[in-house]
């Protein structure tokens, strides 16, 4: 338990020193903290689908958030002439490159995959057919965690997308700081608040067969107290009068934000749900070591893997609505 305290700590230090150069100094700063988290969770996706028997190339799995990123923040800077949904395009073309990439990768390297086919026992198989379902595999993994995870540097770079939100220009980056400060603390409310009101009042279990520690009076506790804290968060920053013409520009009211943080809680925690599935499926305990006491970077941020895009998808809809 103490491990585990001093790593959430950690983490929010981290976190908190990533908030404030984005805010002061540039983005990109915690751009370079959303690529770390979304390598390491690749990497980590990468060998739960081996153990799975689900072969794929780890390697080119754990470079891809690295690329796919770089082709987002390209689009970002010339949002002016692409636009939200070519830079979408633009990343789906990125995973498609990438599946090419894997999928040529074994035929070229002929004499390697045949022995690497023979240690698996599929050797009874074309290289072709092999080849084919581990870029398959492998292309899984581009998309859970990597690409899903991904929009949030969309999110952090909300008001550098003038093209489709030029109602944000005038913001001076508050709102994709509100908005990814939004983003990071639904998970963390909910899973605090569900540990606690599970433990306190316990009863049924949420999904015993996947995750047997979850609860439903854990599951509903959290939700409950992430919309009451994600109020209190907006009520702070209304406080603040120029913040608050911020938010009113933006669209941004409280019942909106009970909306979105009611329906992020659910997807956060179907997340977390899912990634427990995957681990228990692959037979492991954790996605990896990385972190003491709480596993893998997976087992940390598994909660933002679906909300990120939901998070992305809805505030955009928020600001092209005014």
């Amino acid at each position: 338990m103490k491990t585990r305290l001093l790593t959430s700590i950690g983490i929010i230090l981290v976190l908190a020193i990533a908030f404030i150069l984005k805010l002061f100094v540039s983005n990109y700063f915690f751009d370079a903290l959303i690529l770390l988290i979304a390598c390491f969770a690749t990497y980590e996706a990468s060998k739960i689908f081996t153990k799975m028997g689900k072969y794929n190339n780890i390697l080119i799995a754990t470079i891809f958030p690295a690329v796919l990123m770089l082709a987002l923040l390209l689009c970002v800077a010339y949002d002016s002439s692409i636009g939200i949904i070519y830079t979408l395009v633009i990343a789906v073309a990125v995973i498609v490159l990438f599946f090419g990439i894997t999928f040529l990768l074994p035929i070229l390297k002929y004499k390697s995959t045949k022995l690497e086919m023979k240690t698996r026992g599929m050797d009874k198989q074309s290289v072709v057919k092999y080849s084919v379902i581990k870029a398959l595999n492998t292309s899984v993994v581009f998309i859970y965690p990597a690409f899903l995870l991904l929009f949030l540097t969309l999110i952090n770079h909300f008001e550098d997308l003038s093209t489709s939100f030029s109602n944000l220009n005038d913001c001076g980056g508050w709102i994709s700081f509100f908005v990814l400060l939004f983003a990071f603390l639904i998970p963390i409310f909910t899973d605090t608040f569900a540990y606690l009101m599970g433990s306190l009042f316990g009863g049924k279990k949420l999904a015993p067969k996947i995750s047997p520690n979850k609860t439903i009076s854990g599951a509903i506790g959290g939700l409950l107290w992430c919309v009451i804290l994600t109020i209190a968060i907006f009520f702070i920053f209304d406080s603040v009068p120029s913040l608050s013409s911020i938010l009113n520009s933006a669209g941004i009211t409280v019942w909106k934000l009970v909306i979105i943080s009611l329906i992020g809680s659910i997807i956060g925690q179907f997340g977390d749900l899912f990634e427990s599935y995957l681990k228990r499926s692959a037979k492991v305990k954790d996605s990896g070591n990385l972190l003491p006491g709480h596993g893998g970077m997976l087992d940390r941020f598994d909660s933002y893997i679906f909300m990120a895009p939901y998070l992305f998808l809805a505030f955009s809809i928020l600001f092209l609505v005014l």
